[in-house]
């Protein structure tokens, strides 16, 4: 028999592919599951992309590039720092990979090791702790409530960092939250970072064009210059173009991180797919005017998922500022029952309940780092919104 890597037990695959197989499978037996579980935006791929994919497709560009990405893209990648957020990195500070997961796996990979330890502020995305684990490091949470808009506060990072700290992690928008970190929020989490030299940032920015309300993104090293040799700005082609299945992500950082970092992917999965790559070389340099029609769409959705979600008794949503998902108390259910007779104790028992009696996939809070909430997805239809709405307000009725 097999004798599995200690590794392995560290951390369980991510939360929202299990919710997403779950409901798949239940479709796949005739169920008519409503599924708000996936991040992943609705609209189809930019058309220049696409034709950017077919050119290369004709020019042969399908061999092995360098680890770190083709040089045209890493040149693109450098001119979107400058052009979105201000940043200079040069094309050898910038590592392409399969996908931002990658592009942050890798960097934990090449730094973190036991008795380091990686802030992260809750509730965050699962893989932010379990990659850490992987890597042996130890995650320390800083549990940020929504009294304070689910986000950190300086002195809670001032309390939380130790001489064993060697990185702080985060996302602004965030997932799980859509909390969204504004330039004087970062300046005054900069401040507490400035006093504590050994510890370096990494910044993950994919949700960066997908902000409501009018709201400007800032990323820290634009903030803080004085924080750009210690600071990793992560970033993605999946979200604002609607490229997730290309899984390609990228980074700015340090020559000597970037260098690091590239070792772990030469002995992982090598450099990116020519072919994703040649797309996020048409999406980073070719025309941006939709981004903003895009986000004004999901900005409908995000309104239209709200009011419904507020409507239902026992449910208390936190309107993101940004981002692909509602962070919703459950709070008010605890303790009611099921018309089967079984009491709701905790969010995953809530969101079971939906996924059986209403037929919406969601995920549990819980994997977020917080409890009671749902994580609720909504880069889908206003009227599969309406529908998934209707069937969970019905539900929560259901409850005595």
């Amino acid at each position: 028999m097999m004798r599995y890597a200690a590794r392995t037990r560290r951390f369980d695959r991510s939360p929202s592919q299990i919710a997403s197989a779950r409901a798949r499978d239940l479709r796949a037996q005739g169920r008519d599951i409503v599924t708000l579980t996936a991040g992943e935006p609705d609209f189809p791929t930019p058309d220049h992309v696409k034709r950017a994919v077919m050119a290369a497709l004709e020019r042969n560009e399908t061999k092995y590039t360098a680890v770190e990405g083709t040089l045209a893209l890493r040149e693109a990648v450098s001119a979107k720092f400058k052009r979105d957020n201000g940043l200079d990195y040069a094309p050898d500070q910038i590592l392409c990979g399969a996908g931002a997961k990658q592009v942050l796996f890798d960097a934990l990979m090449a730094t973190v090791e036991a008795g380091d330890e990686v802030i992260v502020p809750l509730p965050s995305w699962a893989s932010y702790p379990d990659m850490v684990k992987f890597a042996g490091g130890t995650p320390v949470f800083i549990h940020c409530s929504q009294n304070a808009g689910f986000k950190m506060r300086p002195e809670e990072l001032e309390a939380a960092i130790t001489p064993q700290t060697k990185w702080v992690m985060f996302s602004s928008p965030n997932n799980p939250t859509g909390a969204t970190y504004s330039r004087e929020e970062l300046k005054a989490i900069s401040e507490v970072l400035l006093r504590h030299p050994h510890v370096w940032v990494i910044s993950d920015d994919v949700y960066e064009h997908i902000l409501f309300d009018d709201r400007e993104f800032a990323t820290l090293a634009q903030v803080e210059p004085r924080l750009y040799d210690r600071t990793l700005t992560v970033n993605s082609s999946s979200k604002a173009y609607s490229m997730t299945g290309f899984r390609l992500g990228f980074a700015g950082g340090p020559r000597e991180l970037i260098r690091e970092m590239g070792k772990m992917q030469s002995q992982s999965t090598s450099g990116p797919s020519s072919i994703s790559q040649a797309a996020a070389l048409e999406a980073l340099s070719g025309p941006q005017d939709f981004i903003a029609e895009r986000r004004a769409k999901m900005q409908e959705r995000r309104d239209v998922i709200c009011d419904l979600l507020a409507q239902c008794p026992g449910l208390m949503p936190s309107k993101p500022e940004g981002g692909l998902y509602v962070y919703c108390s459950v709070a008010g259910t605890l303790g009611k029952r099921t018309p089967q007779g079984k009491v709701i104790e905790n969010d995953q028992d809530f969101t079971i309940y939906l996924l059986e009696q209403a037929e919406v996939a969601v995920v549990q809070g819980s994997a977020y780092g917080m409890s009671p909430y749902i994580r609720v997805s909504f880069p889908v239809a206003i009227e599969t919104l309406q529908e998934a709405g209707r069937r969970i307000k019905k539900a929560c009725e259901a409850l005595t």
